[in-house]
């Protein structure tokens, strides 16, 4: 089972945006309407993800700016 946590960290890791790449390039014309109402269910989840990281990370900025703020 060890030998398979090294061969995992061995393989490279996509390029940054990869699956967003291969996302808008997919050919949607053999998708259902059912299929792609769950495609955008899906990509409406992956944005509300993506806009709650930015709010963590902005409100980590602020706390931080806060902190380090000495001219108040």
């Amino acid at each position: 089972m060890e030998a398979r946590v090294f061969e995992d960290a061995a393989e490279p890791r996509p390029a940054r945006g990869a699956s967003l790449i291969a996302v808008t390039r997919e050919d949607l014309d053999g998708y259902s309407v059912a299929d792609l109402q769950e495609r955008i269910a899906s990509l409406e989840a992956e944005i509300a993800r993506s806009k709650a990281a930015i709010d963590g990370k902005s409100s980590q900025r602020n706390a931080a700016d806060a902190l380090f703020n000495f001219r108040s």
